[in-house]
């Protein structure tokens, strides 16, 4: 069995690709910046004082970790327009992956706000520092410092889940793959230059992290210690 190579007829179609990378970019920024701060919030109302808001948060992250994010996509997208409650698809497919990453993102960090020693919080309440800035300084902040490493790999991930956005009708980097492969009948060229996007794309993901780390953790770079 012979095949013949035929990349020029895939590669001319390096406009839809840098199209669908794009797509895929915004809809990872979106969902990290998003999914962030949703998770923070949840890590931080886990950990509150108030039952209800406890069960509530944990509810929340076992209902979406426990169930997939083709599932989550599908409802968010199809089900709820059944009922009449329509959005853009786009709308749909960064509300998912800000629900889905949420979930996870909620569980890193209060692993990391649970290995804060309660001694340094007694200090800080004992140097005057308010419940927001303890909150910030003393908790948040040095949380994310430790779990960095698990917070990047997980939204490299979650970059990587975006290609499940093109089962709901997402123009991202998988849905315009398959569109040129339909057009173009090259199977293995085409996928074989969407696998080196993504994998250009997680790099580039990891290294501007890596980069945002030493920014923000200044301690860390002072000391030299691995992001």
């Amino acid at each position: 069995m012979k095949y013949e190579f035929d990349f020029a007829s895939v590669l001319a179609q390096w406009p839809l690709f840098l199209e669908g990378a794009w797509t895929t970019v915004q809809l990872s920024f979106l969902a990290t910046v998003l999914g962030f701060v949703l998770g923070a919030l949840c890590a931080v109302g886990r950990g509150s004082r108030y039952g209800w808001l406890r069960r509530l948060v944990g509810a929340y992250v076992e209902a979406i970790r426990n169930t997939p994010l083709l599932v989550q996509s599908y409802f968010l997208v199809f089900g709820l327009s059944s009922v009449g409650a329509t959005m853009p698809i786009m709308v749909g497919a960064v509300l998912a992956l800000v629900i889905n990453i949420g979930a996870y993102t909620c569980e890193i960090l209060r692993a990391g706000i649970e290995s804060i020693h309660g001694g340094q919080i007694e200090a800080a309440e004992c140097l005057g520092l308010s419940h927001v800035q303890i909150l910030w300084h003393v908790v948040l902040r040095p949380a994310v410092e430790r779990v960095w490493p698990a917070l990047t790999s997980q939204f490299v991930l979650m970059m990587l889940a975006t290609s499940i956005m093109s089962s709901v009708g997402a123009e991202e980097l998988l849905g315009v793959a398959t569109r040129i492969q339909s057009d173009t009948f090259r199977n293995f060229e085409v996928f074989l230059v969407l696998w080196g996007l993504y994998l250009a794309l997680s790099y580039l993901m990891r290294t501007g992290f890596w980069l945002l780390g030493l920014m923000v953790f200044t301690r860390r770079r002072k000391l030299g210690t691995p992001l």
